[in-house]
């Protein structure tokens, strides 16, 4: 006789059909008919089923709890309020204000963490017990976002970090003659311009302007030496003025520009 290519199969199959006469023989007689009995093998078999199943299924609630539980009002509680404004940005800032961290700041990806910051902090999506304290975070967070991202507001924070004000201070003016012809000659050429087009040149020189800026700022800061931020900052200050009045440009709009 030709072997069965199933040997395993069918020993598993008489165990299950004379497991099933078994409980059959032992049943108590029963006046409504039997819907069919399961041999104890076959039952382990589907328990084992159904416990993987549910397992997975409390691990996928636990899942959706885990994230659900990352709350806005929680996030909002349980976090401690940054003392500056780089500790609102440990992703793209991990290092903190210089010395410790670098002046120049990657912009996109504090941007990217901005929004990541206030969709969870936004106070239309808190309860009523914490929107307050939601307020406060979030206009915290605009606050830190709109300084760090601009050089020159960046600058004039770290150093009012060191007791230095350079924002309001009006005596704060470059002395350097050719800087303010420079600057002058600047604005002369924004209020002759004729058509935007022309303004491209002096844009390109004026972002090479606060892209050297910007490095003098970071050795500045890495070697603790305020006083050349300081005066790089008054200077940062005549370049940044100048890059607002190029972008706001409007043909036979007059040039404004701080010292």
């Amino acid at each position: 006789m030709r072997p069965s290519v199933f040997p395993r199969s069918q020993t598993v199959y008489r165990a299950c059909e004379a497991s099933t006469r078994r409980s059959l023989a032992s049943a108590p007689q029963r006046s409504s008919p039997s819907f069919g009995v399961t041999c104890q093998v076959c039952s382990r078999k589907s328990a084992r089923r159904i416990s993987s199943t549910n397992t997975q299924r409390r691990w996928a609630s636990q899942t959706s709890n885990a994230t659900s539980q990352s709350s806005p009002d929680k996030a909002i509680k349980s976090h401690p309020v940054p003392q500056t404004h780089y500790e609102f940005f440990p992703k793209t800032l991990p290092n903190g204000p210089p010395p410790s961290g670098p002046f120049i700041i990657d912009v996109r990806e504090l941007r990217r963490e901005f929004l990541q910051l206030q969709a969870v902090a936004h106070p239309d999506r808190h309860p009523a017990h914490v929107k307050n304290r939601a307020e406060a975070t979030s206009a915290r967070i605009n606050e830190a976002y709109k300084t760090l991202q601009n050089p020159l507001l960046r600058t004039q924070y770290l150093l009012s970090l060191r007791g230095i004000d350079v924002a309001e201070d009006e005596t704060a003016k470059v002395e350097d003659p050719e800087l303010l012809m420079e600057v002058l000659d600047t604005r002369e050429e924004i209020e002759n311009a004729r058509e935007e087009e022309e303004l491209e040149e002096l844009k390109r020189i004026n972002d090479e302007r606060i892209e050297e800026s910007e490095g003098v700022l970071d050795r500045a800061f890495r070697e603790d030496d305020l006083e050349l931020a300081k005066g790089e900052a008054v200077k940062l200050r005549y370049w940044v003025n100048i890059k607002e009045s190029l972008d706001g440009w409007e043909k036979g709009k007059p040039i404004v520009l701080v010292h």
